[in-house]
Formats: C-alpha cells, structure tokens, sequence
C-alpha cells in the first residue's frame, strides 16, 4: 500500500503494517541530527505519509515583524511581540466587549492569491495518489477570540458578557466557514481538514466542559459538518486534557484527533484506546514532556513498540510525538526516537 492508502485504513479503522507515523522536529535539532550522522541522508529514512499543501492563513502578522522593532500588528489589529516564543500580546485588536467602531477583517485576506493557490494545487497533483494531504486553517474559535481580546478579557467574557461573545465567535465561525470552501474549492482533492484549538490545559476544559458543550460544540459541529459535506476528513488537534468532551467530540463529527498528550489528566493513551479506539483515530501519544525528554533510549524504542502494538489495534492510530520534538531534546533521545520510527518501513 501506498503510504495514502495506510493512513486511509488506520482513520477506517483497518490494521495495517506498517503503523503510519509522523515525526516533526524543530529545525535547530534536525541541524544537530545531521551533524550526529554526518549528513541528512538519516531525513530519507523517515517516510512522508503526511502532506501539508495549506492556502488560508489565520496568523498573518503576527508571527513575524517587517523591521526592528520586534512588534507585528496582524489582521484582526492586535499587536504581537515577535522576539518572544510563544508571542506575546502586547495589544488587543478589541480593548472593550464591543464591536462598535471596529472594522471587522474579510475572509479573503486570510486567503491566498491565485499564484500561491496554483502553486499548492501544483503539489497536490503531483502527491494525490500517493501521500495523505491535509489542509490547515489556522487558529479555531476560542484561540481566535482571545487573539483578539487578550487570554483574561476572553475568560472574563465567557462569564460576564456572555452576548457579546457568542456573537464573537458567531463571527469567527462564519469565517471560519469561508475558509472551508474557499480551501475546498482551491484544492478540491485534499483528504481531510485540520483544525486545532487549544481549549484544555493539563488538568481539563479551560473554560469547563458545561460551558464548552454551549459555547463551542455547536459551532463546531456547524464546522464539521461543512468539512464532511464536501467529504472530507475532519482533524484537530488540542492540547490537554480532554476526557471530559471526547464523547462530545465523537458526537459532533470528528474522526481523527491529534495530540493526545499523555501526562495530562485522564489522557493515558491506552485507556483511551479501550474506551473509544472503535469510534476515533487517535494521532500522537508519545510523551513529550515525560518518555521524549526524560526516557532513556531503550525506555523510548519500548514506548514506541507499545503504542504501535496496542494503539494500532483494529486500526485508527497514527503514531506520532505529541508535541514536535524541540532543539533543546536530548540528543541520544532524539536519536532513539528517530531509528524508532524508521525500523519498521
């Protein structure tokens, strides 16, 4: 099978051999795998099932600064400190719980142009049938809203201006919407869409899985519900802890959730499995604040057996590190980790 036809088993929940795998590595600790081998032909051996070939960009301007001054106002108008990482807000696009006077942005700047959707619809062609190809949209309804209002303001507002947030993230969703068929109709033959939104911490639903269900699993539903209806596969990815609403999530369309951070609450990859293996494919799972860092290399090439032992299971798992391996992972782990994921191709 080609390595599209593997992922497209594991999200159909069919076993296959070998177990798919992504591996995303900062670029400073890549540098230092090259010099450990002597040269990047150690890039090869890892298998590309995966393929990003995105055209909405819901970050524009806030990454990167254009001069000195390290400060970058995006879109939406909030100004962003870029010399730190994460970024730092250091203005809100919308200082008060109001949209008076504020000229909210259209979807299409947040589009490509037509030079740089060919040229991504030029990848696409050349991988469809061989590589699994995923779009993303950027940032989802609640790392949208507090992008715009400040981390504080937003949970202050779920409580205290309840309208006005809804209707905030009434304006993201329809957004967010637009993104879809404008993604679908430039790139009609992508496999699925990836979303992520970051609405858990270690402990659980930052905002609560009660509020959660009203807030958020409507819209998203709304979300996904467009994505499968222009047959999609529908992705997302979360940090955390998110027990509490994985049925909710299941209920509401999602087939593949990514992360799966096993130090948080509840998050134990295994008894994930056993609870909804049949119902979910989960992407992730390998520990990247405790086996990555922590693990000795035999400890990581034994946790990597495991999870593609017992997580592939009737299918529905894509081995993956929870998190990207960052430029400060050991290097002996980085090592392990890389002839782990690259033995069984």
């Amino acid at each position: 099978m080609k390595p599209r036809d593997i992922i497209l088993n594991q999200i159909h929940h069919r076993e296959t051999d070998p177990i798919p795998y992504t591996l995303p590595i900062d670029n400073g600790l890549a540098e230092k795998l090259d010099a450990h081998y002597g040269n990047a032909l150690w890039r090869d051996r890892l298998k590309p099932y995966i393929k990003d070939v995105s055209v909405v960009d819901t970050t524009k301007g806030m990454w990167w600064s254009n001069d000195d001054s390290n400060l970058s106002r995006d879109l939406y108008g909030t100004l962003w400190r870029t010399d730190l990482r994460p970024v730092h807000m250091e203005e809100a696009a919308l200082k008060e719980p109001t949209f008076e006077g504020y000229d909210w942005p259209d979807p299409s700047k947040f589009c490509a142009d037509k030079e740089a959707v060919a040229a991504q619809r030029t990848i696409c062609d050349a991988n469809k049938d061989d590589v699994f190809m995923l779009t993303r949209l950027g940032w989802g309804l609640f790392e949208s809203s507090w992008g715009m209002r400040g981390f504080e303001n937003v949970l202050m507002d779920v409580a205290a201006e309840p309208d006005f947030f809804e209707e905030l993230l009434d304006r993201i969703t329809e957004q967010i919407l637009a993104y879809i068929e404008f993604t679908c109709k430039s790139l009609p033959d992508i496999d699925a869409i990836f979303f992520g939104d970051d609405w858990a911490d270690q402990r659980g639903i930052i905002i609560g899985p009660d509020r959660w269900r009203q807030l958020f699993k409507p819209r998203y539903a709304r979300i996904y519900e467009a994505a499968h209806a222009h047959g999609k596969i529908v992705m997302s990815h979360c940090c955390g802890s998110t027990v509490d609403i994985l049925d909710d999530m299941i209920e509401i369309g999602l087939d593949v959730y990514e992360s799966v951070q096993p130090e948080a609450r509840g998050m134990n990859p295994y008894e994930l499995k056993k609870r909804w293996g049949d119902k979910i494919t989960f992407w992730g799972c390998l520990g990247s604040q405790s086996t990555i860092p922590r693990g000795t290399p035999a400890e990581i090439h034994a946790e990597v057996s495991k999870l593609r032992r017992e997580m592939s299971k009737g299918g529905g798992y894509i081995l993956a590190p929870a998190k990207p391996l960052p430029t400060e992972t050991p290097l002996e782990n980085a090592v392990a980790i890389v002839e782990a994921f690259a033995d069984r191709d």
